[in-house]
């Protein structure tokens, strides 16, 4: 159960905690909807006695990525073959992805979105006729023969503010109350004292109270979600922290389990959506349901010129796709930018008065075209109502009406996730099954190792944005791939029923780590007039400036339109390293900057993995999410593989390595 909201305040930190131990078979460190989608799935298969828990940062309701809303589901499969759904993924992420791994998720993906529409979830559909039911009027399910609203291949549209709360629900009730924490913030991971690379734990902090919480675990799924505020936002001012990912999401996923030595893949990717311009509203409806279009500051459709193939020819055949790849359409928009031809406006006038012309052409009477209208305008601010409504809340504050006038749009600040339009995160194994490539050498270079999602280290198992290599999951895939995860947990405490997790240290120990920031802050806090301004310590804000400065400058931020070079990237990792030494020195007076602290901590080591990766690459493999100066192209004679990269927890050394990548699925162009 979620602790009640803080009272006035921050909560001061003290500096000897409470100490909680807790012994558990099974533990869920996350929230959203992987950890959502494990939780509803996994007393299913577990015996009765089987003690399972999971720990959340937040609380489930509006917790991950989903917190907000959402206007669609990205990912239902329906009448489409599994294998157009592999081609599609290879194909925006430029051809290096475990086919495997989005597989695997295209057979179970829909199942996940029946569980949503059986929930209470409108999901928009089609009457006999073809016309548009909103989700607001009664309809046979998908299930029943329903047929949904598409507003591409592969996204359905839905009534989706309260979407996590509906997921949440039976999440919790399949789980029980008994056996979730929220509000406490797991930072670390813990290998067996005895036994060779097996996750024997976790310890973490309650952001409610004074308390640590050290977990003992045969299994645990680390499902944390992606990373945002890596790179400085383009928002100043009140709007600074404003981001189109979730700002609670520090890299936890990446850097927990990087720091016991699992496996990373493809951390050099990265997605730089392109959102409305200060709001970060969505721009998916618009380009699919509306059939939007791009206009540069001259009036010119650019995306659609002649001039455009050449261009796209640098990095792809042209034509191998009926779809431009995300970070290639960004390539486009900067070009006109870079050019002198900016601002960037999707023309949402042209795409709501296209819709009212082809009504007026069907033969709508004035009185049918208006009620059209009506019902089109209000589609249209529902889709930022569902899922962004600081979006519409700057239409309004700039007197900006998108039906009369077009809408400025720009590529954001990078974030790192793997459910979406990017795919970074963590080696894991696929199914095992026949038709799943076997490969020899070690887990870093194989394809399977027994148990499905489960990392290289064993016990340790992820999903959703935590899965690398196989993006375009979004939220339900996310689901269902918890949902794999809580099958293959139970079978591996099963098979490892003699195990019995054993902690290199005492609990009192790392609480004393965890609450480290809050230690200094008392020793010290004493040595200046004013709390933040200390020769003794940092304090976390300075900390993120200092990060956000280091990336977007040396990293191929917004300031750089996402330049880099070797020369800058290993600029970037000297400042890390510097920054890695100075955040020991960090200081938490209360429980929010403790939780901030910890946060940075993650964060540094996230990005520096990111950085890292981008420099073994010699290439641009993602032209538009970013750029090497000194390699300014796509390289698939030599560069066409994964780059892996492991941490050693003993010898504290990385090591990057290339990966071959496998094609399973036939490679003719997707349509």
């Amino acid at each position: 159960m979620a602790l009640p909201n803080k009272p006035l305040g921050e909560l001061p930190a003290v500096a000897n905690p409470e100490v909680v131990e807790h012994d558990v078979d099974v533990l869920i460190i996350g929230g959203g909807m992987a950890a959502c989608g494990t939780a509803f799935e996994i007393k299913k298969w577990a015996p009765a006695d089987m003690k399972i828990k999971l720990v959340d940062k937040a609380s489930m309701e509006r917790s991950g990525a989903v917190a907000q809303g959402l206007s669609a589901i990205n990912t239902y499969i329906g009448d489409n073959k599994i294998e157009n759904y592999v081609k599609m993924v290879r194909n925006d992420l430029m051809g290096v992805v475990r086919e495997d791994l989005i597989y695997d998720l295209g057979r179970h993906v829909d199942d996940s979105v029946h569980l949503f529409e059986e929930w209470g979830l409108p999901v928009w559909k089609l009457d006999a006729n073809g016309n548009n039911l909103d989700g607001a009027q009664p309809a046979p399910k998908l299930t029943e023969g329903g047929k949904p609203v598409r507003t591409g291949k592969w996204q359905i549209m839905i009534n989706g503010e309260s979407y996590k709360c509906i997921v949440a629900e039976p999440a919790k009730t399949a789980l029980g109350d008994e056996n979730i924490m929220e509000r406490v913030f797991i930072v670390k991971l813990i290998l067996d004292k005895n036994k060779a690379n097996q996750i024997a734990g976790a310890v973490g902090f309650s952001t409610r109270e004074n308390k640590v919480h050290v977990f003992r675990c045969k299994t645990a799924l680390c499902a944390c979600g992606g990373a945002v505020n890596i790179f400085r936002p383009r928002s100043t001012g009140e709007g600074k922290g404003r981001a189109w990912y979730p700002v609670w999401n520090a890299g936890s996923t990446y850097t927990m389990c990087a720091q016991v030595g699992a496996t990373l893949t493809m951390m050099e990717n990265r997605f730089t959506p392109a959102r409305f311009k200060d709001g970060y509203g969505p721009v998916g409806a618009w380009f699919l349901l509306f059939k939007a279009k791009v206009q540069n500051g001259l009036g010119e459709f650019y995306a659609n010129s002649d001039a455009v193939k050449g261009e796209l020819e640098k990095f792809m055949p042209y034509g191998a796709s009926a779809v431009t790849p995300t970070c290639l359409r960004n390539h486009l928009m900067l070009n006109e930018l870079k050019a002198g031809r900016g601002p960037i406006y999707m023309a949402t006038d042209v795409a709501l008065n296209a819709f009212l012309e082809a009504k007026k052409a069907a033969g709508l009477d004035e009185k049918e075209v208006k009620k059209y209208w009506k019902h089109l305008e209000s589609e249209a601010w529902e889709d930022f109502l569902d899922m962004s409504v600081g979006q519409a809340g700057l239409w309004a504050g700039a007197n900006i009406e998108p039906e009369k006038v077009g809408s400025e749009i720009m590529p954001t600040e990078p974030y790192m996730l793997g459910s979406h339009s990017g795919c970074c995160g963590i080696w894991t194994s696929g199914p095992d099954e026949a038709w799943v490539p076997t490969v020899d050498g070690p887990r870093s270079h194989q394809y399977k190792w027994g148990y499905n999602r489960m990392t290289t280290v064993d016990g340790l198992f992820t999903a959703g944005d935590g899965v690398g290599a196989s993006g375009h999951k979004f939220s339900s895939g996310s689901h269902a791939e918890g949902r794999i995860v809580a099958k293959q947990m139970v079978k591996f405490c099963r098979d490892n029923a003699s195990f019995k997790p054993e902690l290199p240290k005492s609990a009192q120990e790392y609480a004393d780590e965890v609450y480290a920031p809050v230690k200094r802050y008392l020793q010290h806090v004493g040595a200046s007039t004013a709390a933040d301004v200390n020769p003794n310590y940092c304090k976390p804000a300075g900390i993120m400036m200092r990060l956000m400065k280091a990336t977007d400058e040396y990293g191929g931020g917004v300031a750089t339109y996402y330049m880099t070079s070797g020369k800058l990237l290993n600029i970037c990792l000297d400042l890390l390293r510097m920054l890695r030494e100075d955040a020991e020195l960090m200081a938490a007076g209360d429980l929010h900057e403790l939780m901030r602290a910890w946060e940075n901590y993650h964060r540094i080591w996230c990005v520096e993995t990111h950085i890292r990766h981008i420099e073994f690459r010699k290439e641009s493999r993602y032209p538009g999410f970013y750029y090497r100066s000194d390699y300014p192209t796509c390289d698939d004679a030599n560069w066409k593989a994964f780059v892996n990269s492991t941490f050693d927890p003993a010898t504290q050394e990385w090591k990057c390595e290339k990966v071959n990548c496998i094609n399973i699925v036939e490679t003719e162009p997707w349509i």
